[in-house]
Parts: structure tokens; C-alpha cells; sequence
């Protein structure tokens, strides 16, 4: 069994992982967990001690294979549980990664293999971030950004990149969600923002916006939008 900021720590360097080709440097893993250099280095030679991470000073950390599926059964618990909490007790989806990040950390296995079951074993939590089975496959999800297409385009939204209450927030301000159905009228090439129409209005979306929004061609006998 590992500390809570151990796990923290796994859980975090595999996010980074995943959206780096170059590795992660210290400094990065110091700014997504707003903790002092110090205190990540002296954390790094912990796990490393612990062969959870391959560290080497002033060339960055990567994941053992042990580090890497204990992080994955980390993210497991978090998706399973924002599922749960929507799903079954009502909450936003604003409201559930805070408390998701505090489950996370209950060590049962039983439980969180009795909670998928319950569940009926959702392949994707409330923000549509896969979730990985208890072998650590992930399901598989194309990551295209709304940012990458072209005026013209009907789409549909499948996930967030951006989880955090502010951003969730926007879009229910304007009724964006998975299964949203969006249509690309014109993008500015100023600031390459984009006019879209979603339902029967037209919204402007900053390039901010539209780089944290995942999406797949629309095919009309999948569409289930949300009303």
C-alpha cells in the first residue's frame, strides 16, 4: 500500500505522460501539483526506491510498469466513483472531482470491483474520460479536438479535457454535453475562434474553449443528444 500523496504523485505523472512526448521534468510535476521543487525531488527518490518510477536527476521521471498500473488503478477508482456520484446520487458534473479525488484513495478492491459491477461496467465516466477495467486496458477513444476541424463539419462531443467547475459550468451555460450535436458555421482567423450552432443557436467559442472539447464525425443513427 502506498501514502495518498504517493499516489497523488503516480497519478499525476501519468497525466503528464500522456499529454508530453518529451517526458516529465520536475519543474512540470512541481506546477501540477503546486508543491516546491524540493519536495518533489525528495518524493521522486522515493519511488523510485520503491521502483515506481524510473527518476533520474535533470533528465525527468517516467512510470515503471508497477508505477504505471498502480496509477491506472488510481484513475479507475476516480472515473468509477464521478460516475457513481452522477449517475446515482445526483450530482453535477461540476460537482464531482473534488470528492472523487478524496475516493480514490479507499483501498478496497472488493469494493471497487462490486461499485463497476453495480454500475454495469461503464466504459466512460461523466466527462468522457475512459475508464480503465481492472487489468488496466483503457477503452478505446480517439482523441480529436474541436480546435482540428474545419467550418462545415458536424460533429458530436465526446469528451473534456478540461474537467474543472469553471469550464464544465460554461458549457451547461450553454447546453454542451456529451452527445452534443455541433456544427462548425465559421472560424475567425484572427484568434481562430469558431461560430458554432448547437440545438437551434449559435454560440462564438474561443480556440481555449474549442482545443478542451473531444469530438467524432457525427453518425446521424448514434446521435443521442442530451435535451
Amino acid at each position: 500500500m502506498y501514502s495518498q500523496s504517493e499516489e497523488n504523485y503516480l497519478k499525476a505523472i501519468y497525466h503528464l505522460e500522456e499529454s508530453s512526448e518529451k517526458g516529465v521534468s520536475t519543474s512540470k510535476l512541481s506546477e501540477e501539483l503546486q508543491t516546491k521543487a524540493a519536495s518533489v525531488t525528495e518524493m521522486l527518490k522515493r519511488l523510485a526506491e520503491k521502483k515506481l518510477v524510473n527518476y533520474q536527476k535533470y533528465y525527468g521521471v517516467s512510470l515503471t510498469p508497477e508505477g504505471k498500473s498502480w496509477a491506472l488503478a488510481i484513475i479507475r477508482k476516480h472515473r468509477l466513483w464521478e460516475y457513481f456520484l452522477v449517475e446515482c446520487l445526483n450530482f453535477n458534473w461540476d460537482e464531482v472531482h473534488e470528492v472523487a479525488e478524496q475516493l480514490e484513495h479507499i483501498q478496497s478492491k472488493k469494493l471497487v470491483e462490486e461499485l463497476d459491477c453495480f454500475l454495469g461496467r461503464p466504459s466512460f465516466d461523466p466527462h468522457g474520460d475512459p475508464i480503465p477495467n481492472a487489468a488496466g486496458v483503457l477503452p478505446e477513444f480517439k482523441k480529436r479536438r474541436l480546435s482540428e476541424c474545419e467550418v462545415g463539419d458536424t460533429l458530436i462531443c465526446k469528451g473534456f479535457s478540461d474537467a474543472s467547475s469553471s469550464f464544465l459550468q460554461f458549457l451547461d451555460q450553454h447546453k454542451i454535453g456529451l452527445d452534443t450535436l455541433v456544427s462548425i458555421k465559421s472560424i475567425q482567423e484572427f484568434d481562430e475562434s469558431m461560430l458554432v450552432k448547437v440545438r437551434k443557436s449559435e454560440i462564438m467559442l474561443s480556440k481555449t474553449a474549442t482545443q478542451n472539447i473531444f469530438v467524432e464525425k457525427n453518425k446521424e443513427s448514434k446521435i443521442k443528444e442530451k435535451v
